[in-house]
């Protein structure tokens, strides 16, 4: 056998080691579904979360204007949205949340579930190979512009199903639909920052980034 074709066989069979098949789901308290990957000794929802409540049943507010989104911020409290207010993105990319919603204490994950720490999120990346390729096996194997990634000998996979959902900043409107997908962390590294983890297209790379708390973007749940 050709030495690439063993390379890419026994990277093949790591992959599928350390990435488990999605056999099962969880719901969160509106009812959606979300498939689980197990990924390493951690377990992951492989769709990004679209709830509107939080655990307890209390409702989480819809921002559907710049306005609303902005006074949510401005006062502190949470808030999701649609990209561009439009509720047919949520249907592929789900809801994107300001910070103050994906780390509210009533919590914003499933029973049993949580929004990761920038440790997890580190945990997770480093499973897959570490920041510079871990993003080829994170991304959906479609919707980025019909690429995944740029890099010849690394093996897609399809577990974690990250998608370009782009994000909406502190002033109420959006960037990077199909182009960028980012996810909260619950950790924040000083008092209006937060840090978030994100995909690119044309890239292998996961970025490391501190975003404002008022920014809208993706979250993602990790098993307790």
């Amino acid at each position: 056998m050709h030495l690439k074709n063993i390379s890419l066989s026994l990277m093949l069979l790591l992959s599928t080691c350390i990435i488990g098949l999605r056999a099962q789901t969880v719901s969160d308290v509106d009812g959606n579904l979300y498939p689980t990957v197990v990924i390493g000794s951690q377990t992951w929802m492989a769709k990004n979360l679209s709830v509107s409540k939080f655990r307890n049943g209390e409702e989480i507010p819809e921002a559907r204007t710049s306005k609303k989104w902005n006074a949510a911020n401005n006062a502190g409290k949470p808030a999701w949205c649609y990209y561009n207010y439009d509720a047919a993105n949520g249907n592929r990319y789900g809801k994107l949340y300001n910070w103050h919603a994906a780390a509210d204490p009533r919590g914003i994950a499933p029973e049993g579930w949580h929004v990761p720490s920038d440790a997890e999120w580190t945990m997770l990346i480093d499973t897959l190979g570490g920041e510079k390729i871990a993003g080829a096996h994170m991304k959906s194997k479609t919707g980025w512009d019909g690429t995944t990634s740029k890099a010849e000998n690394v093996v897609i996979t399809d577990g974690f199903t990250g998608l370009p959902g782009g994000s909406c900043n502190h002033s109420g409107s959006f960037y990077g639909i199909g182009d960028i997908g980012a996810w909260w962390s619950t950790t924040w590294s000083r008092i209006d920052i937060a840090w978030a983890h994100s995909l690119y297209f044309g890239s292998d790379f996961v970025s490391r980034d501190g975003d404002y708390k008022r920014v809208g973007l993706s979250v993602r749940c990790v098993k307790d």
